[in-house]
């Protein structure tokens, strides 16, 4: 008798149903990058939660007990396990965590948010949907960056575990700097496939074989 493959979970059938913002440019992401020297990829689905709360406040401290931290300084990035804090202004952070941590997919992350921030003042709000993530990485990556990007992307300005707003290829980004030779940016959702595509192109000239 042949065997019946088990009924989908309601986490795969969500994970199914799930088109993400740059889902289009896939295969170009792929065909594009050049192994060890520069390559793109989305990262989709993260979990990404919007925090409004003065952080030493009793429900910033409550808040606290839950993402394990909260920066202090603008370009500050606090981790506590597989979850990130990143600095976005005085009293504004944005929470990134694994997809698995949203309650779609069976988490409770955003629900612990809303439970600790309680009626204390400030906002708590589920920014998943609202962006993406694209993680480019390897000896070329800044080098990319830099052909459309104001900050000073030195090593020994920028250095890694340092998040800060700006605009790449005109395009606002939260650009996270997550190791000597990667980078994290998360664009908002409807401007994905427009950067993803200008990063491609600023990519070109490593993926041509020289011109003698």
């Amino acid at each position: 008798m042949a065997e019946t493959a088990a009924p989908a979970t309601s986490y795969e059938k969500n994970l199914s149903l799930r088109v993400s913002p740059a889902a289009q440019l896939r295969a170009d992401f792929e065909t594009g990058s050049v192994r060890g020297v520069v390559e793109l990829s989305e990262v989709a689905f993260l979990t990404m939660v919007g925090l409004r709360i003065n952080r030493t406040s009793d429900a910033g401290e409550r808040i606290v007990s839950i993402t394990g931290g909260l920066p202090a300084a603008c370009g500050d990035v606090s981790d506590h396990g597989d979850t990130s804090v990143l600095w976005l202004g005085p009293q504004e952070f944005l929470v990134v965590a694994p997809r698995e941590a949203h309650e779609s997919l069976g988490g409770d992350l955003i629900h612990a948010l809303h439970e600790a921030l309680g009626d204390g003042a400030g906002q708590v709000v589920d920014l998943s949907a609202n962006r993406t993530t694209f993680e480019l990485r390897g000896p070329r990556a800044r080098a990319v960056l830099e052909k459309g990007c104001s900050l000073d992307l030195h090593p020994r300005v920028l250095k890694a575990g340092t998040a800060l707003s700006t605009e790449i290829g005109n395009i606002p980004v939260v650009l996270w700097k997550t190791g000597d030779e990667s980078y994290r940016l998360f664009p908002r959702a409807s401007f994905a496939d427009f950067l993803g595509r200008w990063l491609l192109d600023a990519m070109r000239e490593y993926a041509s074989p020289e011109v003698p």
